[in-house]
C-alpha cells in the first residue's frame, strides 16, 4: 500500500519514501480531458523491515510440570542439538562441494597459474583468479596456492596481487549458491539473496577502485614491502593449520580425501603431476634420505644438503570413494561428489530453516533478534556498533578459517529475518579480513628464506581488503553494496530465474570475457569495457537522483518510461522464460515461474494523504 506524504511529513514506521509517477487527469477548456504525469512523494512499505515474529508462545509460568519438563528437553536441548548436527553436516556438504570443484577443474586451475606471460595482465590475473576460485570453491586454497608459489619465486609479488583479489571475489559464489534454498518464498528469498549478494557487490566494487590503483602507484606492494621489512620473521612449520578441518575432518575423510599437493605443484611449472590423480592414496609414507655434498653456485661453498631417493607408501588411505578411484576418473567422481554435497546441502538448508523457525518463538525469538541487532546507546556509539560486528566477523572466519562457511551459515538467518541486512554487511566485512589468516599461517608455514616474499603478498590481501573497507563503510550513507544487494533481491524476487542468470554471468561468463579481452589487446579490452562502465555509473547516478531527489531531473529523466520495456524491465524475458518453463512442475514448485508484475498500487486515504483521491493510481516502480 502506498501513501502520498505532505511536504512535512515523517515516513511513518515500517514504510521509506520514495518517489513515484501520480497520474493527475484534468478538464481542458473544450470540454475534453487531459492527463499528466506528476513526481510525488511516496511512503511505502519497506521490504526490507525485519517480519514480524510469532510471540503467541505460552509463557514458562503458565505451564505445568509436566509440560515446563516437555518443553526444556523436546523444543530447547532436543532441537538445539539437531540443529548443531543439522549444521555440522551443512558445513561438511560445502567442504565436499569444495572438493567436487577441485576434481572437475583443480587441474585446469593449476594449468592457468602456469601462464606467467598472461599473468603479468593484470586484468588477466584478476579474472584467472574469479575462475580459479570458482573451480576451487575456496580462497583459502587458491590464496595458499599463490603464497607458496611467490615463496617458490614462480610469481611475483607484483603479478599476484591481482589474483588475490580475483580470488577474493570468487569465493563469494557459495552464500550465493546458499541463497537459492530459498527460492520457494519470496520474502525470505530477497532478504537471503540480497544478504548474499552484498558480498559480492563490495568485493567487485572494491576491485574496481584499487586495481587501477595499484597498477598505477602500486601501494599495495610497497606497503606490504615496508611492513614486512620492519618484522622479525621466523619461519613457524606449526602455523599452517585448518582449524575447521580438526572439526569436519574426522567425518569428511570416511568419504573422500584429497592430495592437496597436486594442485600446487602444476600450478608451479610441475608437469609430471598432471597425470597424478587429486584424491590422496597413501596416507603414511616413509622417505627415504641421502646426505651428499653439493656445490652451491650462489657463494661457491660447499654445503651438506639431503636428497629424497624415494617414498614407500606405509599405509594407504581408506575412504568411501578409494574404491572407486582406480576404476572412474577425478572428473566422474567429482560430478557423484557434486551431486551428493548439493542433495545434502539443500536437505540441511531446508532443516536449518525449519529447526530455527521452530526454536524461535515467543519473546526469545524477539531478545535474540534485538540483541544481534541493537545499537550501542546514543548517536556517536552507536556509529561504532557495526566496527564490533566487523571485528566478530573476523574472529569467526579465523576460527574456521573459512569465510564461505561464515557468510554460508548466516544467509538463512538473513532470509529468515534474524539478521538485517545492515547488520549482514560488517559481518561480511570482517570476514573478508578474517579470511587473510589463512595466507599469513600459509606464509608463516615457508622455510625462513621464503617467508618475506610470501608473508609480503599475504598483507597484500588484508590490506586490500582493509582498503576496501576505508573507502565502502566509514561514511553510513555511502555503502554502495547495500543498495546494490537490495536491487538485486528486489529483482530476483520478482523473477526468481534471474538468480541462476546472475550467477553465471557474474562468476563465469563476464571473467572469461574480460579475460579474453584481455588477451586480444589493451585497445579492444578499453574500446569494450570503458564505455560500458561509463554507462553503468551515469546510469546509477541518475537512478539515485530519481530516489532521492527527481525535481532537479529534467521531466524526461525522473522516469524510465521512455526507453523501450526490454531496457529497462525484466519483465519482456520473463514472460519468455514462462512460456519456456510455465508447464515444468519443478519450476512451479521452485517458485522460478512465480514472477510478479506489480507495477501500480491504488492510493487510500490515510492521515499523511493530502492529496490523493481514491481514484489515483501512483506508479512507484518504473
Amino acid at each position: 500500500m502506498d501513501m502520498e506524504l505532505t511536504c512535512n511529513a515523517e515516513t511513518p514506521p515500517g514504510y521509506e519514501m520514495k518517489y513515484g509517477i501520480k497520474n493527475k487527469t484534468f478538464e481542458t477548456g473544450d470540454g475534453k480531458s487531459d492527463s499528466v504525469d506528476e513526481t510525488v512523494p511516496v511512503a511505502v512499505i519497506d521490504p526490507w523491515a525485519l517480519p514480524e515474529l510469532n510471540v503467541q508462545f505460552t509463557q514458562w509460568s503458565e505451564l505445568t510440570c509436566f509440560k515446563k519438563m516437555k518443553r526444556l528437553f523436546l523444543h530447547y536441548i532436543l532441537k538445539t542439538v539437531l540443529l548443531l548436527a543439522v549444521l555440522y553436516l551443512f558445513i561438511c556438504s560445502l567442504g565436499f562441494m569444495g572438493d567436487a570443484f577441485k576434481l572437475l577443474g583443480g587441474k585446469t586451475a593449476g594449468k592457468a597459474f602456469q601462464e606467467s606471460n598472461i599473468l603479468s595482465n593484470p586484468v588477466a590475473g584478476l579474472m584467472i583468479g574469479v575462475l580459479a576460485t570458482v573451480l576451487l570453491q575456496s580462497s583459502s586454497t587458491t590464496t595458499t596456492i599463490i603464497v607458496s608459489m611467490v615463496a617458490e619465486e614462480v610469481l611475483t609479488v607484483k603479478l599476484a596481487i591481482p589474483i588475490v583479489m580475483g580470488a577474493n571475489i570468487g569465493t563469494s559464489i557459495t552464500n550465493t549458491i546458499v541463497s537459492l534454498g530459498h527460492i520457494a518464498n519470496k520474502d525470505e528469498f530477497r532478504r537471503a539473496f540480497a544478504g548474499a549478494t552484498i558480498h559480492d557487490m563490495f568485493n567487485w566494487l572494491t576491485v574496481l577502485v584499487l586495481l587501477p590503483l595499484e597498477v598505477i602507484s602500486g601501494y599495495l606492494e610497497w606497503l606490504s614491502g615496508v611492513l614486512v621489512e620492519s618484522l622479525k620473521l621466523q619461519a613457524d612449520k606449526e602455523a599452517d593449520k585448518d582449524f575447521l578441518q580438526v572439526i569436519i575432518g574426522p567425518f569428511t575423510k570416511l568419504i573422500i580425501q584429497m592430495d592437496k599437493h597436486v594442485i600446487e605443484n602444476i600450478a608451479k611449472g610441475k608437469n609430471e603431476y598432471l597425470d597424478q590423480s587429486i584424491l590422496k592414496t597413501c596416507c603414511d609414507k616413509i622417505k627415504t634420505y641421502m646426505n651428499q655434498t653439493v656445490l652451491e653456485m650462489v657463494n661457491g661453498t660447499l654445503v651438506n644438503s639431503s636428497k629424497e631417493l624415494q617414498a614407500t607408501c606405509k599405509k594407504p588411505c581408506e575412504y568411501l570413494f578409494r574404491s572407486v578411484a582406480k576404476v572412474w576418473s577425478d572428473s566422474a567422481i567429482g560430478a557423484v561428489l557434486l551431486v551428493l554435497a548439493l542433495i545434502i546441502m539443500c536437505a540441511c538448508l531446508v532443516a536449518i530453516v525449519k529447526l530455527l523457525h521452530s526454536l524461535l518463538k515467543g519473546q526469545m525469538a524477539v531478545t535474540i533478534r534485538k540483541f544481534v541487532n541493537a545499537n550501542f546507546p546514543g548517536r556517536v556509539c552507536g556509529y561504532f556498533t557495526g566496527y564490533l560486528a566487523i571485528i566478530i566477523g573476523a574472529g569467526f572466519t579465523v576460527l574456521i578459517q573459512s569465510s564461505s562457511v561464515f557468510t554460508s551459515s548466516l544467509t538463512p538467518l538473513v532470509g529468515m529475518g534474524v539478521i538485517s541486512l545492515d547488520r549482514m554487511y560488517p559481518l561480511t566485512l570482517g570476514s573478508n579480513i578474517g579470511t587473510t589468516a589463512t595466507g599469513i599461517l600459509a606464509a608463516m608455514a615457508q622455510d625462513i628464506d621464503k617467508v618475506p616474499h610470501a608473508l609480503q603478498i599475504a598483507f597484500c590481501h588484508l590490506f586490500f581488503n582493509i582498503s576496501g573497507i576505508l573507502i565502502f563503510y566509514p561514511i553510513p550513507f555511502f555503502r554502495p553494496p547495500i543498495g546494490a544487494a537490495k536491487f538485486l533481491g528486489t529483482e530476483t524476487a520478482k523473477y526468481r530465474w534471474f538468480s541462476l542468470v546472475y550467477l553465471i554471468l557474474m562468476f563465469f561468463v563476464i571473467p572469461a570475457i574480460t579475460f579474453a579481452l584481455s588477451e586480444v589487446s589493451w585497445i579492444a579490452l578499453t574500446a569494450v569495457l570503458v564505455p560500458i562502465a561509463v554507462v553503468i555509473f551515469v546510469l546509477a547516478v541518475i537512478k539515485c537522483i530519481q530516489t532521492k531527489k527527481p525535481g532537479i531531473l529534467p521531466q524526461k529523466l525522473q522516469n524510465w518510461k521512455w526507453l523501450p520495456k526490454p531496457l529497462r524491465s525484466l519483465e519482456p524475458y520473463d514472460r519468455i522464460m514462462m512460456k519456456a518453463t510455465g508447464n515444468c512442475i519443478c519450476c512451479r514448485k521452485c517458485g522460478y515461474c512465480k514472477g510478479i508484475y506489480v507495477e501500480e498500487v491504488p492510493a487510500k486515504k490515510h492521515k499523511l494523504n493530502q492529496n490523493v483521491d481514491s481514484t489515483d493510481t501512483i506508479v512507484t516502480e518504473f
